[in-house]
Order: structure tokens, then C-alpha cells, then sequence
């Protein structure tokens, strides 16, 4: 289904979802990966916990360090990671780990907006960017 208000990109992996998340939940794995082509990540703090804080800066590729501030709100191991953004552009994220088999994984990227107007102004960017997230993360999955 649909949700005029949201972004949903998402990727069947070949690999144990306990390997899938463990990318995500380790913090010298994640900033290898996370973002789109091109960045890196200087990650300040991650306390994968509710309420706790993810605050990291991502480097773009040719210019421009982008500060990003996020709450997790939800971490259920190997199942689904919550956030709410506390910088611009604003919306909550969930990463949605879901075991297939033994050897693979679906990874999610949902993002909520508060307006369908805040969600059409990133849709266009968005979406091929989540694309270029899960080609990294396929790739790092094949070194760890």
C-alpha cells in the first residue's frame, strides 16, 4: 500500500539477517555504508537504544558536510530500528530487518513525513539515493 506521506525503498539481501543487522548496528561497519555513493560519515555518537542518540555528519563527495541529529525511538534486534530526525529535513525513519531464510534478508528504509508537501519536496532524491544505501551496504556485507 501506498502512503502519500511516505518513502519506502527496500532490498533482499543474500545474507543472514543477523549479518544484515549487525552492519547497521556497528558503528565501525555503519559508517562505511551508510549514505549514498560517494559519502562518508563521522559518527559522534550512537547509543542504539530508545531515547538514545545518533548524531554523525555526513561528508559529501564533492562538497558540503551535512549535519544530521536523530532519537531512536524503537530498537527491536534483528527485527526494526526507529529514529526521529532532530535536523532538517525532518521525518521518522524505520529500518526494517526481516529474515526470508537463513540466507537472506529484506532490509527497509521507511520515512514519514508530516506532510505529503515535505514528502513530494525529497521523493524524486530520495529514492534513487535509498538505492545507492543498499548497493554500499551489499557491498560492505561481502567483506564482513
Amino acid at each position: 500500500m501506498v502512503v502519500a506521506n511516505e518513502i519506502y525503498s527496500f532490498r533482499i539481501l543474500d545474507a543472514p539477517v543477523e549479518k544484515v543487522y549487525q552492519a547497521f548496528a556497528n558503528v565501525a561497519i555503519l559508517k562505511k555504508w551508510w549514505g549514498p555513493e560517494g559519502f562518508t560519515n563521522t559518527i559522534h555518537e550512537f547509543d542504539l537504544k530508545p531515547n538514545g542518540k545518533w548524531i554523525l555528519t555526513m561528508h559529501g563527495p564533492e562538497k558540503g558536510n551535512y549535519q544530521n541529529e536523530s532519537v531512536f525511538t524503537i530498537v527491536q534486534p534483528e527485527k526494526l530500528v526507529a529514529w526521529t530526525r532532530l535536523s532538517q529535513p525532518l521525518f521518522n525513519m524505520e529500518v526494517g530487518f526481516e529474515k526470508r531464510d537463513d540466507l537472506k534478508t529484506k532490509v527497509s528504509f521507511k520515512m514519514i513525513f508530516e506532510t505529503v508537501e515535505a514528502c513530494n519536496k525529497l521523493k524524486d532524491f530520495v529514492t534513487p539515493k535509498n538505492e545507492e544505501n543498499f548497493d554500499r551496504l551489499e557491498r560492505e556485507l561481502l567483506l564482513i
